[in-house]
């Protein structure tokens, strides 16, 4: 008779048996988080499009790269009673014979039966399909080398050192279990970790071993034997950066740009609009060596500047009607044109914005909330104006190429919980569309209110981004806190993303691009310049326009856009201007200056420029009267219509739709035959054919016609039976012309 409490013969026989059968677990078994969870990223089996899917693939699911090694375990191990992983016949596996093809897989081969990733996952389903000690070392870092490489024609390859660096202070070479992502075409990586060129050019690396990742920037560069690099005048910091980059890729900047180049640039960059004919001749004949100098000083103090540029900003603060109603849309442009225009720091300017509440009228920063009804959306649109940050895919899984979890997300977005809105009234047209407002409404902090953790429901703690932050009791005022953080002269992502946007309104590219997403994978192009900058913006108050003169000033931004024999391909280290179309607002007002007539706009005095609109047109003014020819003009050209936080829904793609605009449109016809426009005034003025001509030539071009063309010119009117009608066929060649339609 057996004692009481003790198992029965055949269940102890049994549990040594099954001892006997599963391996003792060495100190140098395989370990499921570094080596198997590596091997799965490394094969792609937990991609989005694979296992890692949402709802998985063929009924087997992994988490999504690897966020969740405790889930994967579980799924590999008991998932359908275990039927993946075969403990005793390990090579009878389907985690094994379906990645190895040798039963249908509709991923198709992940790895060779004599890989490294098959003897990992052979030898862990061996021993016993273990999870890793709770004590286990965790990954602390990642380290690449080299971080960065020129290679010289004929060299077309390098060899890629990832190290892993534990908790414990263990270091272990991962070089083969790391996962390569290159962007762009000129560089291929094998699974070994070799970096092959494919083309010659410059591309960025995302080095990713489980949840860290490193970036190694690669420039492979044609031999060009008989370059030789010609030293070129540096006037600041800038040029510096740049030449110095240029010089490593074997690629010499263009020439100066023309005087009437820099001029028409200058006043497009800086005001949207040309400069007009007496701006041009004065400047064209001022022989003062420093007159560039001192235009851009000027042009800085216009009023003009302050009108294009709080369009920049109204454009990404979603300054429009429909949800902010007129009479806000007013407000909130009024107060961003002020700020501007009085000079305040941008981080003061971010402040007020963030920490903004009250009236929508009374207190118009309050309108950057109006557009952003939830958390999510707050938290979305503060990290990508102010901190250069796209947190977007971070909302339901990790950045899948940046270190932002979802932790991370939840945790910015519990700052704005208990923004509020009182509406006092709503008198909105469609009252089916819940997103239409149109009255006064208060911003405010309600008393409680969080953010929960979508997947296990926690209440999230406001967190900053990558960086230390206090605990706040239950009344703290969290949105000051977090307007204080993002305004600090430390924030690591505020001057750099200010910096970069001023940067690629200047240039037509950033040096992050686009200009609102840095992230591991899209590295600075130029990272000594976008720091040099970024400092410069601390040291100097945070001031808008001192980073603009400084940008101006350089020989870089003065680059012509014509290449040479080296530079020709270039399209991201500023090596010359870079030809782009001008803006819509541009267009419409370079139009309305060259020909003398005011463009009209639904609802605003006439004369008022498309550069100086609050907001867009809105349906609800195309339901009670039609749109102008101006207003349709600006769609066409891609003005946004500001339903997103970024500069990316800004349009310049070319249509046909645009060249029937410019050719036939109704406001061009409308614009030239106007009989009190500038050349009816020219002509009444009893103006020469050659004066007429060249007065033209100057405003539109901002240069005097060459002798070729003003011979061909004044010939075909002289001779023409209708003067007018001859004079307006010269201005519509002028204003359809590349050198009108392109700032270069």
């Amino acid at each position: 008779m057996r004692q009481r409490g003790l198992p029965p013969l055949s269940v102890v026989t049994g549990f040594v048996f099954f001892l006997a059968a599963v391996p003792a677990v060495r100190a140098e078994s395989v370990s499921f988080r570094h080596e198997v969870m590596a091997v799965l990223s490394k094969a792609g089996c937990n991609q989005g499009a694979c296992h890692g899917n949402q709802n998985g693939k063929g009924g087997f699911k992994l988490s999504l790269r690897g966020e969740d090694p405790e889930f994967d375990l579980d799924s590999l191990t008991h998932d359908m009673l275990g039927r993946r992983t075969d403990a005793i016949r390990p090579a009878a596996s389907l985690l094994l014979v379906k990645a190895t093809a040798a039963v249908p897989h509709e991923g198709g081969k992940r790895f060779d039966v004599d890989s490294l990733e098959y003897r990992i996952l052979h030898r862990w389903i061996g021993e016993g399909l273990h999870g890793d000690p709770v004590k286990a070392p965790t990954l602390r870092r990642v380290d690449v080398t080299p971080t960065s490489q020129v290679l010289l024609e004929p060299v077309d390859r390098v060899q890629l050192q990832v190290r892993a660096t534990f908790s414990d202070g263990s270091t272990r070479d991962v070089t083969r279990l790391a996962v390569y992502e290159p962007s762009g075409m000129a560089a291929f990586v094998t699974p070994e970790g070799e970096a092959r060129r494919q083309q010659t050019g410059e591309s960025a690396v995302l080095v990713r071993y489980l949840n860290h990742r490193a970036t190694v920037q690669l420039a492979f560069v044609p031999a060009r034997p008989n370059f030789v690099w010609k030293d070129v005048p540096e006037a600041n910091f800038i040029d510096r950066h740049i030449f110095a980059k240029l010089k490593t890729l074997r690629t010499l900047p263009s020439e100066r740009c023309s005087d009437s180049v820099f001029l028409r640039r200058a006043y497009l960059d800086l005001l949207g609009l040309a400069p007009t004919a007496d701006e041009v001749r004065g400047f064209l004949n001022d022989a003062r060596v420093d007159k560039r100098a001192r235009l851009i000083d000027r042009l800085l103090e216009r009023p003009e500047f302050a009108d294009y540029w709080a369009l920049k900003w109204s454009d990404v603060l979603r300054n429009e009607e429909k949800v902010l109603d007129r009479k806000g849309v007013q407000a909130f442009h009024h107060w961003i044109r002020q700020a501007i225009a009085d000079g305040k720091p941008l981080n003061d300017f971010a402040r007020d914005l963030i920490a903004s509440r009250g009236s929508t009228y009374v207190h118009p920063e309050a309108n950057f909330y109006r557009a952003l009804r939830d958390p999510q959306a707050r938290a979305e649109a503060t990290a990508q104006v102010f901190l250069g940050i796209r947190l977007q895919c971070a909302r339901c899984h990790n950045h899948p190429f940046d270190r932002w979890t979802q932790n991370d997300y939840h945790s910015l977005a519990a700052f704005f919980a208990r923004v509020d809105y009182r509406i006092l009234e709503n008198n909105r047209k469609d009252r089916l569309d819940a997103h239409e407002f149109d009255g006064e409404q208060i911003v405010l902090m309600a008393r409680e209110g969080e953010v929960k953790h979508p997947r296990s429901g926690d209440a999230m703690r406001p967190l900053f981004l990558g960086a230390p932050t206090p605990r706040f009791g239950d009344s703290a005022d969290r949105l000051t806190a977090l307007a204080d953080w993002v305004a600090r002269s430390d924030n690591p992502f505020f001057a750099r993303t200010q910096v970069n946007r001023i940067w690629h309104h200047l240039m037509g590219h950033g040096i992050v691009d686009p200009n609102d997403d840095f992230r591991a994978s899209n590295p600075p192009v130029n990272g000594p310049l976008l720091e040099s900058l970024s400092k410069d913006f601390v040291e100097h108050k945070f001031d808008l326009r001192h980073t603009i003169r400084t940008i101006m000033n350089s020989r870089t931004y003065q680059l012509a856009a014509l290449p040479n024999e080296t530079n020709r391909d270039d399209e991201t280290n500023f090596s010359h201007a870079l030809v782009r179309p001008l803006q819509a607002e541009q267009l419409i007002d370079s139009f309305s200056l060259v020909i003398g007539v005011p463009v009209k706009f639904n609802g605003y005095p006439l004369g008022m420029r498309a550069a100086q609109l609050p907001g867009v047109p809105t349906f609800r003014r195309q339901r009670d009267q039609g749109p102008t020819p101006a207003e349709q003009f600006l769609k066409v050209f891609g003005k946004p219509d500001r339903l997103l936080t970024c500069e990316c829904e800004r349009s310049d793609d070319t249509t046909l739709n645009q060249a029937f605009q410019l050719l036939t449109g109704e406001l061009m016809n409308e614009m030239l035959g106007a009989a009190d426009n500038r050349i009816g005034k020219l002509l009444a003025a009893k103006k020469s054919n050659r004066e007429i001509i060249e007065e033209f030539y100057l405003t539109a071009l901002c240069r005097p016609p060459s002798a070729k063309e003003l011979l061909a010119t004044v010939a075909l009117v002289d001779r023409a039976t209708d003067r007018r009608a001859a004079l307006e066929d010269v201005v519509w060649g002028l204003v359809n012309a590349k050198e009108f339609l392109l700032r270069r």
